[in-house]
């Protein structure tokens, strides 16, 4: 291995994918406002805000590598220094995950009508936010890379609560998605198109959490936790917008006209045309009533809403 390889190295790597996450991030922002959906203007400003967070720090992010790989070409001893960039890191993903998370949380009140899981995300939120602004802000203070290392109970009382509270998301969301299965083919192929999407939210979000965790703990004098910190941001971008636009195919999927299980298809032959496009049109109304896609201003439309008796 060479001698930068891994400080300037992990570095790099870092910075390559996040910007192309960022990219992905972009198209993704610029589908959104394409579909015009009709959101609440705070959905609007959420996705605004976010996109802004992400050009800013991946801009700063190539900024940074400039500074090392180019301006201090001559220089081995810049790469001691974390500049800026480097330590808005946590700010900026606390900043991202807050957003995230609080938008799921709510998502989750909508399709449950359950205040105390939403106020269990929000009491989890608020510390895990003020933790990475600690992280960040301590870094900031401090500059030198290798005395970053007294921020080990900070970060990992800040990864540690980002993981949990990930987690827990995304267990509550696939426990309220799975109890609605209706057992009709149409219906539980939306709903298993957003059990894969809830078990991905935590999924990626929390690997490279726990990469940075683990490799800030047991590297902390190279950058290779870096290779995982600066993405994260664009990770929790990425989650929330996907949601957002894959409303668009779940409504194309519900307004189909026939909808019916494999044991009715099986068992009602013997009937006749007519009435099996009346049994088909009655089994469409009850499924709907149990699983709609709603377009509501004042939140955010085309989810899936789930019977009270369904909620946990």
């Amino acid at each position: 291995m060479g001698i930068y390889d891994s400080t300037i190295g992990t570095l790099l790597v870092g910075i390559f994918f996040n910007t192309y996450l960022y990219g992905l991030v972009t198209y993704q922002f610029a589908a959104y406002h394409r579909i015009k959906f009709n959101d609440h203007p705070a959905i609007k400003y959420m996705v605004l805000v976010l996109f802004i967070l992400d050009t800013v720090h991946s801009i700063s992010a190539i900024y940074m590598a400039w500074v090392y790989c180019v301006t201090n070409y001559n220089n081995p001893t810049a790469i001691t220094s974390a500049l800026w960039p480097y330590t808005f890191t946590p700010i900026a993903t606390a900043l991202a995950a807050l957003l995230t998370q609080v938008f799921l949380g709510y998502r989750i009140y909508r399709l449950s009508n359950s205040r105390v899981l939403f106020g269990v995300i929000l009491v989890l939120a608020v510390p895990t936010f003020a933790l990475g602004m600690a992280c960040g802000i301590r870094a900031w203070i401090i500059k030198v890379l290798v005395e970053l290392s007294a921020l080990d109970s900070l970060v990992t009382g800040w990864l540690a609560m980002q993981v949990s509270l990930d987690l827990f998301i995304t267990v509550t969301l696939t426990i309220i998605l799975t109890r609605s299965r209706t057992g009709f083919h149409k219906t539980d192929t939306v709903l298993n198109r957003l059990i894969r999407g809830a078990i991905q939210t935590g999924l990626f979000a929390g690997i490279f959490s726990l990469g940075d965790l683990i490799t800030f703990l047991r590297y902390p004098t190279t950058n290779l936790y870096g290779m995982f910190a600066i993405p994260i941001g664009r990770i929790y971008t990425n989650t929330l917008l996907d949601t957002l636009l894959a409303r668009q195919d779940l409504r194309q999927q519900m307004a189909g006209t026939r909808d019916m299980d494999s044991d009715t298809n099986n068992g009602a032959s013997w009937q006749s045309s007519s009435q099996r496009s009346k049994n088909i049109q009655l089994k469409e109304v009850e499924v709907r009533k149990d699983v709609q896609v709603f377009n509501d201003a004042a939140s955010y439309e085309a989810d899936l809403k789930v019977p009270s008796s369904m909620a946990i």
